[in-house]
């Protein structure tokens, strides 16, 4: 007796995605066993939105690979606040703010780096660490990095804020995204060149979907580096400030 589920033509396809093509069918409806995998990964993607973030596990990772780090809170005083006020994401409460203005550095940081959970703690506890280690490894000897600022439910504006307080010239916000429903843990990063508060999203740069899965660390490390130097070139991030990383890679390569 054949399989009672019908194939999908597509379904070689699957073998070069996550995404949820080519299911199949059973009459109308999905097999039984893609309509478990759809509940498992429904699961998974809420479970990252409401993890715990545990800043200081994190704290202690980077400083074994020899970053300074500080931990900071925002306005947001639980997960709850933080998912219902979009708002107290984006700000310091008022002993993080004073903690960031009472710091003074005689060299401020050129490139300041701020670990946020966003909306997935489970990305940023996967895949900061390693991030910055590729980063690290490609980073120039002039230029001059700050202390990573562990960021507790945050918001990626909350970079222009720390940012001003610490006076760098551009903040790199390493955060978890929203989850999707085959990547719970997906961290992206924010660059803003003179970072302030009121920056709106048109001066930022996103760099996405970065774990072993998606963008890899070494590749999104490549692309980070070549945006923050035509970012000093340029003085700006944001729309004026295309990427084409690729696009050289590419001729250089021919």
């Amino acid at each position: 007796m054949g399989s009672i589920v019908q194939s999908d033509p597509w379904e070689e396809l699957r073998r070069y995605t996550s995404a949820r093509v080519a299911l199949g069918r059973v009459g109308d409806s999905l097999p039984t066993e893609e309509l478990l995998r759809f509940g498992l990964a429904h699961a998974q993607a809420r479970d990252a939105v409401h993890s715990a973030f545990e800043p200081a596990v994190l704290g202690r990772t980077l400083h074994q690979s020899g970053w300074n780090t500080l931990c900071v809170h925002s306005r947001a005083p639980d997960r709850a606040s933080y998912l219902l006020r979009p708002d107290l994401g984006r700000r310091l409460n008022e002993v993080s703010a004073a903690l960031l203005s009472e710091r003074i550095d005689p060299s401020p940081p050129d490139v300041l780096f701020v670990a946020a959970d966003g909306l997935s703690a489970l990305a940023v506890r996967r895949h900061a660490e390693p991030l910055l280690h590729s980063i690290r490894t490609l980073l120039p000897e002039e230029w001059r990095t700050g202390p990573v600022v562990i960021t507790e439910q945050a918001r990626v504006a909350i970079g222009d804020e720390i940012g001003e307080l610490l006076k760098a010239k551009v903040v790199v916000v390493l955060i978890g995204e929203r989850p999707g429903l085959s990547s719970p843990d997906s961290l992206g990063m924010y660059l803003t060149y003179s970072p302030q508060v009121g920056c709106t999203d048109a001066q930022r740069n996103c760099i996405s979907n970065v774990r072993p899965e998606g963008l890899p660390y070494d590749a999104a490390a490549n692309r980070l580096i070549w945006l923050l130097r035509e970012c000093f070139r340029l003085q700006l991030t944001g729309v004026q400030l295309k990427d084409r990383s690729d696009f050289l890679q590419a001729t250089l390569a021919r």
